[in-house]
């Protein structure tokens, strides 16, 4: 024969009873005050950083203080760019050597189109590139003319070596022939916004909008 089962009384609100209850809800309230908690630096984590944002976006440079013979260098997108005053002795530099380069029209679209001429620039005087070798992606460095270099010879008109693998570009970025970069420097899309203020990363479809 089955014993029948009786439910159980209802647990009286003993003060055991109460303290037990309080600890319960305490902790349940603990636990998701410390969920929202975690969740919030997690949220602004996957948000993009300031500094995220602005290497993506155009950037303007003051070059009022830049001095003839002068280089600045500034950061877009991740990548060194140059910003060159080139002087009259620099220009005249350009001329007579273009059967030494790889592609002195700038026929390769290392350039915008406003910038594909023989100083690959919108003003003459003012030469802007990234800073990268087109070979391995080391960074060249300004030799000027007659500085006496080991390897680029006492005819050297100035420019940009390379001492990774001894790439060499003239003023205007024009890589030499049998060298290993196999391209001119990169000029990056830019505009003037004013006679001394360079907006980089932003041409407007035009170059000197000044």
């Amino acid at each position: 024969m089955n014993t029948p089962v009786l439910p159980l009384p209802p647990q009286a609100d003993t003060p055991d009873a109460l303290r037990r209850r309080a600890l319960v809800q305490a902790t349940a309230a603990a636990g998701g005050i410390a969920a929202v908690a975690a969740a919030v630096p997690f949220a602004t984590s996957l948000a993009p950083s300031e500094r995220a944002r602005s290497l993506g976006a155009a950037m303007e440079v003051d070059i009022a203080d830049l001095a003839p013979g002068e280089t600045r260098t500034v950061e877009w997108r991740g990548k060194p760019v140059w910003i060159v005053r080139r002087t009259p002795q620099m220009l005249d530099a350009l001329q007579g050597h273009d059967a030494e380069l790889a592609d002195p029209d700038s026929a390769r679209d290392q350039q915008p189109p406003y910038a594909r001429n023989a100083h690959r620039s919108i003003r003459p005087e003012v030469f802007v590139a990234v800073g990268i070798c087109t070979h391995l992606g080391c960074s060249p460095t300004q030799v000027p003319r007659g500085a006496g270099q080991a390897g680029l010879g006492a005819d050297w008109p100035g420019g940009f070596f390379c001492p990774c693998h001894g790439s060499t570009f003239d003023h205007a970025g024009r890589v030499y022939r049998s060298k290993p970069a196999p391209t001119n420097l990169e000029v990056p899309p830019h505009r003037f916004v004013s006679a001394t203020r360079l907006r980089i990363g932003d041409d407007d479809g035009g170059g000197d909008s000044a």
